[in-house]
């Protein structure tokens, strides 16, 4: 965010800053649910999904701490970290819809890759 951003502007980046932080937030308890149920000794496209929704839900965690801190930050860390929260929800979210009851979960990945979307437009 720039240094002379106009209070429109200045609105924007922290609702979606607070928006991203929420759906990581969402994600990662989504994920974490869904991970406690898939049997770790599972097949290995279980083993897939389970080792996926753990990532996952330790970046959307990672993440959410990030951008609920008020210390600045370095802009171009926060791009790439939330960049790569977006990157591995949807790889997430991928795998999820190919497993039978975890389309909720799945939902929650890309709400939460939207949301990062959303965040990094703002950042722009």
């Amino acid at each position: 965010m720039t240094q002379q951003a106009s209070p429109q502007q200045l609105y924007r980046f922290l609702e979606d800053r607070f928006s991203c932080a929420q759906a990581c937030t969402e994600c990662a308890r989504a994920c974490s649910v869904r991970v406690s149920l898939v049997d770790p000794g599972g097949p290995e496209c279980q083993e897939r999904v389970r080792r996926l929704g753990i990532m996952c839900a330790e970046v959307c965690d990672a993440t959410c701490r990030l951008l609920c801190e008020e210390s600045r930050q370095d802009e171009e860390g926060l791009r790439g970290r939330v960049d790569r929260c977006r990157r591995t929800c949807l790889e997430c979210a991928r795998a999820f819809e190919e497993y039978p009851g975890a389309e909720s979960a799945a939902t929650a990945c890309r709400a939460c890759a939207d949301a990062c979307v959303d965040f990094l437009e703002t950042l722009a």
